[in-house]
């Protein structure tokens, strides 16, 4: 035995020894991912299976930009990406026990893909070795494929199993053997014949057009010769872009499912990054890819598992794209306590981009528009990126953050817009608490309360005066005004329970009153007197320290006249009283023989058909008295004999039960009946073609 090392890989093997030795190392990160089997739709490539012209794409292309131009879209966001629980349901996915060759290298990629080794290497080499058979392209692939990733694997390969390979790659083999044969060469270093291969997957691709023979032509392709003239191949990127569906303008995904979906991502970049060449597929379309296949959080089998990872690995570690998520350490809010603004800078698998250079374009105060802070960087602390927001004094509110990722060309995604909280304390002061003469005979009294104490006493509220509340709300950090979105005045009845609120709204100096004459407000009150106690509720989503204040008694009295005669609880989870339902008396029914007159009437059709089947004559020539026939009759009967019981004796629940049973033995017993019939006729329509064939010659 002789080993033969990867580098000869590409040169065609022209003799060779008996046997072979392969000892692979694994590469320090391994992308390969591919589907297992062809299936899919077709599509139309022009006559005679020839794809359409390079001008006419470079038209429809010019086309589609000149739409999207006038579109005047805006950058589309991430909306989905692999977070760290994600990551780890995923590993769990593909860390399952093997169960055959094919789910041990869908385990032993995957994993690698997301940077993750087996457990038990020697375990699985050993396994890979006693299952796979020499025998099978599809075995020789995935063991192939799999020892490249295992320290110290080695895998015998004899003469005959190297001619089992090179003879599958043909224009008589499916693509998926073509695939498997290729991958498994390329993964023993077996030399092949890069042109050859390349002729024959690109006359069986003619025959065999589904996505997935499509992506698996992409795969094969990665594995030949740089000096192969892969253009073709390369142009079937662009074409497999034009037949994904769009969903909403957020996804992006192939009508055969998202596990096809991630395999074309994974085999795009790989042939991308094998012949040097940009995929064609432009940033919005990535990121819609991105959103459909990582949408998918729970995988119900490996394939799906291995698929995800493969499209994970090939969008964190290609040549030509990065997409970048950025999103904020925590709330997106910052306060006196808690100045500093965070936002974690990952690609899709949540790997920090420490390398990125994270700018703060501008920020606009979302209800002014006014910009309070541009063009300044973030700081690295950690694997995370920080901005002091509080430095510049901003008011609480919210603002629209505009921010942007630099640092490597392949960035994509890598401006995002940002709705940033800044959180404050209120402050309640000035609080006057007065009841006021309504002649003004008297002079007010006042008193002055301290939040978050309680009024001592109580104030009163009746036909002769009112009472009146009036307060003012600061910003506790900086001392400005603040108008918060919430302020209301809540009486609660010590006694009733009833409750009746206010909205406190400022004047003109932003002074918020509240006045409440008994006069007024006796409708909203029921004319209940009695002792209320009065709360201050103050809210607002930028508030640290939302506010309810019981500030004082009031004792409100209404004129007795107006008083109800029973003071009912303004609880409403209390039972209703019960409605008894009248229903209307049925009317009369017709006399029988009214009823029986027109059930003859009715009837009188069906007695003249038979009348006249009897004088005419009725041709039942093609009845049959077969099983299926006469069951099929009978159940059609019995069904209308079921409508006529439903009228006398059932219900609706009752008749459906039956009319279940009823009709589907009548169905399968028709479909019989038909398939027969029909059986019958085209053999007389052959036998009566064959004796005009006869008679003519």
């Amino acid at each position: 035995m002789a080993p033969v090392s990867s580098a000869a890989a590409g040169a065609r093997w022209a003799g060779a020894p008996s046997q072979t030795t392969l000892s692979l190392r694994p590469p320090l990160v391994a992308r390969w991912c591919g589907p297992g089997r062809s299936a899919g739709r077709k599509r139309s490539r022009g006559a005679g299976g020839i794809m359409a012209a390079p001008g006419l794409r470079l038209h429809l292309g010019a086309a589609l930009s000149l739409l999207l131009l006038l579109g005047g879209s805006r950058a589309l966001a991430p909306s989905h990406r692999l977070t760290a629980r994600d990551l780890t349901r995923l590993r769990e996915a593909l860390e399952r026990p093997f169960t055959d060759l094919q789910a041990a290298f869908y385990s032993i990629v995957g994993l690698s893909n997301l940077g993750v080794r087996v457990a038990d290497e020697k375990a699985a080499c050993s396994y890979i070795k006693s299952h796979v058979d020499s025998s099978s392209v599809d075995s020789l692939f995935y063991a192939a494929q799999s020892i490249r990733l295992l320290s110290g694997c080695e895998v015998t390969v004899s003469n005959e199993t190297r001619e089992l390979l090179l003879a599958a790659i043909s224009e008589d083999s499916s693509i998926t053997q073509i695939f498997h044969a290729v991958g498994a060469l390329s993964g023993f270093g077996l030399p092949l014949a890069s042109q050859e291969a390349l002729s024959a997957l690109t006359a069986r691709l003619s025959k065999e057009e589904s996505v997935l023979a499509t992506i698996q032509a992409l795969e094969t392709a990665s594995y030949l010769s740089q000096q192969a003239d892969l253009s073709g191949i390369v142009e079937e990127i662009e074409d497999l872009v034009a037949r994904l569906d769009d969903l909403g303008g957020v996804y992006l995904q192939f009508e055969e499912g998202i596990e096809t979906t991630a395999l074309f991502v994974a085999a795009a970049y790989k042939l991308s990054d094998h012949v040097g060449m940009e995929p064609a597929m432009k940033e919005d379309q990535i990121i819609q890819l991105m959103n459909a296949i990582f949408s998918k959080k729970n995988f119900e089998t490996l394939s799906e598992a291995f698929s995800v990872a493969c499209a994970a690995g090939s969008l964190s570690q290609n040549r030509y794209h990065l997409p970048v998520i950025i999103v904020p350490d925590g709330p997106a809010a910052v306060s006196h306590h808690q100045p500093i603004l965070k936002l974690q800078v990952t690609d899709v698998m949540s790997q920090p981009l420490t390398q990125a250079v994270v700018r703060l374009d501008y920020a606009k105060s979302a209800s002014s528009k006014a910009t309070v802070l541009q063009q300044t960087a973030f700081t690295l602390a950690g694997d995370v990126f920080e901005l002091n927001f509080m430095n510049v004094k901003p008011a609480s509110g919210y603002y629209d953050f505009s921010i942007s990722v630099d640092g490597d060309k392949r960035f994509i995604a890598n401006k995002v817009e940002l709705k940033v909280k800044v959180s404050t304390e209120v402050g309640i002061t000035n609080v006057d608490l007065s009841t006021v003469d309504k002649d003004q005979s008297i002079a007010p009294k006042t008193t002055r309360v301290a939040y978050p104490a309680k009024a001592k006493g109580s104030f009163t509220a009746d036909s002769h005066q009112n009472f009146a509340l009036s307060f003012q709300l600061i910003d506790v950090n900086s001392g400005a005004e603040l108008i918060p979105h919430q302020t209301f005045v809540r009486l609660h009845n010590q006694k009733t329970g009833q409750e009746v609120v206010f909205v406190a709204e400022p004047d003109s100096k932003n002074v918020y009153k509240f006045e409440l004459d008994t006069s007024e407000r006796k409708t909203e009150f029921d004319s209940a007197s009695g002792t209320y106690t009065l709360y201050l509720i103050i809210g607002d989503a930028t508030l640290e320290n939302p506010i309810l204040w019981n500030v004082a008694d009031v004792v409100i009295k209404f004129p007795e006249e107006d008083a109800p005669s029973t003071v009912q609880s303004k609880n409403l989870f209390v039972p209703k009283p019960e409605i008894q339902h009248l229903f209307r008396e049925p009317e009369k029914r017709p006399p029988t023989v009214v009823s029986n007159t027109f059930t003859a009437l009715i009837l009188s059709p069906l007695l003249l058909l038979l009348i006249l089947w009897i004088k005419i004559g009725a041709n039942i020539s093609n009845f049959s008295f077969a099983p299926s026939t006469i069951v099929f009759h009978m159940g059609h009967a019995a069904m209308l004999g079921l409508m006529y019981v439903y009228w006398t004796q059932l219900n609706m629940f009752q008749t459906l039960k039956y009319l279940a049973i009823l009709g589907g033995i009548t169905f399968l017993a028709g479909n019989r009946m038909l398939a027969q019939k029909a059986v019958k006729r085209i053999a007389a329509e052959q036998s009566s073609r064959l004796a005009k064939y006869r008679t003519l010659r």
